[in-house]
């Protein structure tokens, strides 16, 4: 039956997996607004500022395996909104932005149109830059073709793609999107490549299983892990794959973060003479540290839609019909119940004593061991080294593309997302960007537990060089603040007092949980501090 270009969008978004809009209105937005309301097709979730908007619906994404989707207006929205997108289509999260704009015939007036940058086009070739394909839907009989390729981009590619939709185009009728068919597959090349592969994995002395953020982005998780079960070999993750297996049964080794990490670890992954690398991303901060370089002579990397066996090439091999190409070819093996991977134990530091990295790690840890794990969302800062060390949970955080200002976003998004209760980490300089979203939980009844690092500075950049004033930041007490925000403050200073706030944070439910954790200036986690010296070692 005919129906709007606005529903029509809708329906095909729900179609394609997405469960949540996460939106700002504004006036060129406001006739889709109305529609997303009126008619129910996906919930809408607004929050206070755009950047805020692209990191919750990119961590929605990342977690639930469907399209996130943001919604803005045009112009002042859209182009607030850059930095997440860019930090999406660089970590392969299928988000979809959906800008109103001006109407068809507005342009045409030969007045400046308010929220134009150079001209109006301007913000479609800026997101051509951050996206993988764009439409504007300007034309309500080609709308649903558009919608149906550009949607299809998203999901086999797994980055953002963006829509530009004319506030006079929303109530236009169109006819209702058909999912675009599959971009073909020559299955006799994924068989080929497959064999290939267990070939190489069959004849290697010391195979290895490396897993990064694409076996999640493209679903196949559950498949990875019981690829993971059939090949019987050592199993990490990447730095930016952080969370992933961690509900399986799985037997991980842990994180793969070359000499900043475990040594055992690395030695597997660094001396396997047949890498298979599933999903990762080949960037410096999963392999800038590695103790010695990679052999792409005895690597598979699989990523990308392609697979790269040393030095030629399958093309046109997506990542989950190479994994069901793998199982077709193994035997099956019994899954065993899932846990949770055991973090490593510390010994309890004394009450009196005062907060480290370490002893924020091992009380999270603590509390998982009884509670169980929840979902993690961590800033870039110490606070994503320091998750390093607790147990492996399912987390979102944006390791490669490194932007400051995602974990409380990403923590709304995931909690949106999943119904999960997440645990937030974040320093006080990212909090002095985005932790403000905090009060918009009030509305929707979420209650994340956030544990803010406050060292009172940039403390991360201040390690790279530590003799300047700059990074340093003014106490600003946030705990005293969260009231009003409509949640609960706890500020800590000793080891004690950190166990005893975090177990009130998860024993209050129904407002969010901010514990302001006071550390000292130049107190960092000895996985950064590794890190930090392992890069410096390879620039000098």
């Amino acid at each position: 039956m005919p129906r709007t270009v606005s529903e029509a969008l809708l329906e095909a978004l729900a179609a394609h997996g997405a469960r949540e809009i996460f939106g700002i209105p504004g006036d060129f937005a406001l006739p889709f607004f109305k529609v997303i309301e009126k008619t129910g097709i996906l919930p809408l979730y607004t929050l206070s500022h755009e950047p805020a908007i692209g990191f919750a619906a990119d961590a929605a994404a990342r977690l639930h395996g469907g399209l996130g989707v943001a919604a803005v207006t045009y112009g002042a929205g859209a182009l607030n909104m850059v930095n997440p997108v860019a930090g999406a289509y660089a970590e392969k999260s299928p988000l979809v932005v959906i800008s109103g704009a001006p109407g068809r015939d507005e342009g045409r007036r030969g007045l400046l149109l308010h929220h134009q940058a150079k001209t109006l086009d301007s913000q479609l070739r800026v997101f051509r830059e951050v996206t993988c394909d764009q439409a504007v839907l300007d034309d309500p009989r080609r709308a649903p073709h558009e919608i149906a390729r550009v949607l299809r981009s998203c999901r086999e590619h797994s980055r953002p793609v963006y829509l530009e939709l004319p506030r006079d185009m929303v109530l236009a009728r169109c006819d209702k999107v058909s999912a675009a068919p599959p971009t073909p597959v020559d299955a006799d090349a994924v068989q080929a490549c497959a064999g290939e592969i267990l070939d190489r994995v069959r004849a290697a002395r010391a195979p290895a299983l490396l897993v990064g953020v694409e076996v999640r982005r493209h679903r196949c998780e559950d498949a990875v892990a019981d690829l993971a079960r059939r090949l019987g070999v050592p199993v990490a993750t990447t730095f930016m794959g952080r969370g992933l297996l961690a509900e399986t049964d799985v037997p991980l080794l842990g994180t793969y973060l070359g000499v900043a990490g475990n040594p055992e670890l690395t030695e597997v992954i660094e001396g396997a003479d047949c890498l298979l690398m599933l999903g990762v991303i080949v960037s410096d901060t999963n392999f800038g540290v590695s103790g010695r370089r990679i052999d792409v002579r005895r690597s598979v990397i699989a990523a990308d839609r392609e697979v790269r066996l040393g030095f030629h090439v399958y093309p046109l091999v997506p990542l989950p019909n190479l994994v069901a190409a793998l199982l077709d070819a193994l035997p099956p093996t019994q899954a065993g119940p899932a846990k949770a991977n055991a973090p490593r134990v510390r010994e309890a530091a004394p009450d009196d004593a005062p907060i480290t990295p370490d002893a924020i790690a091992a009380a999270v840890n603590d509390l998982f061991l009884v509670n169980g794990v929840m979902p993690i969302a961590a800033d870039m800062g110490d606070c994503l080294f320091t998750a390093m060390d607790m147990a492996h949970s399912p987390m979102v955080a944006p390791g490669y593309y490194a932007t400051m200002g995602f974990g409380v976003p990403a923590g709304l998004g995931v909690q949106a997302a999943t119904g999960r209760r997440p645990l937030v980490l974040v320093g006080d300089g990212a909090f002095q960007m985005t932790g403000w979203e905090l009060g918009n939980c009030r509305r929707y009844g979420w209650d994340p537990i956030v544990l803010l690092f406050n060292n009172a500075g940039w403390e991360m950049l201040r390690t790279f060089q530590p003799e300047t004033a700059y990074n340093d930041l003014d106490d600003w007490h946030f705990a005293r603040l969260a009231e009003n925000l409509g949640g609960t403050g706890r500020r800590v200073e000793t080891v004690g007092e950190l166990r005893r706030a975090l177990d009130a944070a998860y024993e209050t439910r129904g407002r969010f949980q901010l514990v302001e954790i006071m550390l000292q200036r130049g107190v960092i986690s000895p996985t950064l501090a590794r890190f930090i010296a392992a890069l410096r070692n390879k620039n000098t």
